[in-house]
């Protein structure tokens, strides 16, 4: 049986880097809990200090079909690269050139949010149609393809 999972992103700003994703992913915030009409009420009344309400976000799938995002705010700052990363399917069925345009676009529309373009993969057949590698607004590495 397959289990449901979440990706946790590990940041300095939650509201921030979720911000971000939410963009790139047409998620959304995951709503508060009832009877809250939103999370500044919901984490008012749980007595949560204003210091501390951006340690944590998340987004959801409004569609209920992708695994929620879960970002957490962390002490230390990006060191190495990612052991995991997303690809996000920026082009899906395009080949050739225009695969790589339709990239470039989203690429330029995430720069515009705070990404940045780290390298360009041209296509390499068979096996590789061409990718993109970005980061997020801090740093993560994900992959346009």
């Amino acid at each position: 049986m397959a289990r449901e999972f979440q990706v946790t992103f590990d940041c300095a700003d939650p509201a921030a880097v979720a911000g971000f994703w939410a963009e790139v992913l047409g998620y959304q915030v995951q709503p508060p809990p009832p009877p809250f009409g939103s999370w500044d009420e919901a984490l008012e009344a749980l007595g949560v200090p204003p210091q501390h309400r951006n340690d944590a976000s998340a987004l959801v799938d409004p569609e209920g079909h992708g695994p929620r995002l879960f970002f957490q705010k962390v002490p230390e700052g990006k060191t190495v690269k990612n052991r995991v990363h997303l690809d996000v399917r920026a082009a899906p069925g395009l080949q050739g050139e225009e695969r790589m345009a339709a990239l470039e676009a989203e690429a330029d529309r995430l720069g515009s949010l705070g990404a940045t373009r780290l390298a360009r993969h041209d296509p390499a057949p068979p096996l590789d149609a061409g990718h993109l590698v970005m980061a997020d607004v801090e740093g993560n590495e994900f992959c346009l393809d």
